[in-house]
């Protein structure tokens, strides 16, 4: 909020369209991280079943496919989870 007030000071349409879609986007990324973060915590607490992880797989790959992390991230969480199931 605080940059579309410091944008309407500056009376720009493209400053404050920008400052509107700055927000929107960061809302959506912390939304996608989020769900991602509980789905991961949520198999690292509870025994690291495969269908937790088949879960945790399908929201790193979305989170990857929107953009919002690396797809090299990505790859790099899902293998340390696969790691991690393995070793029970």
């Amino acid at each position: 909020m605080a940059e579309i007030k410091k944008a309407l000071k500056k009376k720009k349409s493209s400053v404050t369209k920008r400052a509107r879609q700055a927000l929107a986007r960061r809302k959506s990324n912390s939304a996608v991280k989020s769900k991602m973060r509980k789905v991961v915590k949520k198999f690292k607490a509870d025994g690291k079943s495969p269908e937790l992880l088949s879960s945790a797989y399908s929201e790193i790959d979305t989170a990857a496919r929107k953009g919002t992390i690396h797809k090299r991230t990505a790859a790099r969480q899902k293998s340390r989870l696969a790691k991690a199931l393995n070793k029970k």
